[in-house]
């Protein structure tokens, strides 16, 4: 679960840039989610910390005072990826070009034959022609098996974090921008090797079979502001079972975007900025919020309601 969980992570937004959702009958919510929400400060400037869910529901907003205050803060907002990039029509182009087969093989050949009666009842359940999987790589036929369950549950990738921010910072005339470019994502999914691939089918399968319940734990943990349960489901049992996957798709990314943040908040002058990211990049030891606090930069959670639950 957590290996395709995460990658998912990665590029849900961009595949989904188009989809539509299928579903709408979730429950109802009455308050805002408790944010994921950090701010890291030195002497004279800030920047905001925001763990987005990059599918979510129309009862997902508004958000909390918490996000919208550390949006007003911020003179910049920071994505993975800008907005000119993740809305580009070149992206699902380019995802798809690293997705087609460039071996003799077909997606077939790639799988066991109990995992193959899977994958043809699946497409037979939601109507999906199996013949067009056979020319991709088995992570791309993995990653659409999770964007079909997904908006089947009524989480809809228009309404993520991530698009919600780059509207709201488009409509502020605020400056955007990107911590990595597109091919280094999709080069993280391409890069899987044979026996990755493989368990990544499978287990979206098996999520597929359990139907919505695992999405919508992560949903509602991510409501509730529950790092550490997030944390968990998203990359403890990720880094014990699959650690040279783990370190590519999470680590080594987060080392990256650290010196970049590092030159926002070093930087001359007292400019903040808010930066939103997938949630698993900012948690546990290995999160870009940890590896800042170990420079030495003041870092606090941003937390009304997390104050207010303790007080109670």
């Amino acid at each position: 679960m957590p290996l395709r969980r995460s990658l998912k992570v990665l590029v849900l937004t961009a595949l989904l840039g188009s989809a539509s959702v299928l579903a709408t009958d979730a429950p109802k919510a009455t308050t805002a989610p408790v944010p994921l929400l950090w701010k890291v400060s030195d002497k004279d400037n800030a920047v905001y910390l925001l763990g987005s869910f990059h599918l979510l529901r129309p009862t997902d907003y508004p958000l909390s005072g918490d996000v919208e205050a550390a949006f007003a803060d911020a003179e910049r907002v920071m994505f993975e990826l800008s907005p000119d990039e993740m809305r580009s029509p070149a992206m699902p182009q380019l995802m798809m070009q690293a997705a087609v087969r460039t071996d003799s093989k077909t997606l077939q050949q790639d799988l066991d034959a109990a995992t193959w009666t899977r994958l043809e009842a699946w497409a037979g359940k939601n109507s999906v022609p199996l013949a067009t999987f056979n020319s991709f790589e088995p992570w791309f036929v993995g990653l659409t098996i999770s964007i079909v369950e997904m908006t089947k549950q009524g989480l809809d990738p228009k309404l993520g974090l991530d698009n919600h921010f780059m509207d709201k910072a488009q409509a502020a005339g605020k400056p955007t921008g990107g911590l990595e470019r597109v091919q280094e994502q999709i080069a993280v999914l391409d890069g899987m090797d044979a026996v990755e691939q493989r368990q990544f089918i499978v287990e979206a399968l098996e999520e597929a079979e359990k139907g919505a319940m695992e999405t919508q734990r992560l949903h509602d943990a991510w409501r509730r502001g529950d790092a550490e349960g997030l944390w968990k489901s998203m990359a403890a049992d990720m880094r014990k079972q699959y650690p040279r996957l783990y370190q590519r798709i999470n680590v080594d990314r987060n080392d990256a975007w650290v010196p970049k943040i590092r030159q926002i908040l070093d930087q001359p002058g007292d400019d903040d900025a808010l930066v939103v990211v997938g949630a698993l990049h900012l948690l546990g030891e290995d999160g870009v919020v940890e590896k800042l606090r170990a420079r030495g930069y003041t870092v606090e959670r941003v937390c009304s309601a997390c104050k207010a639950g303790a007080a109670r």
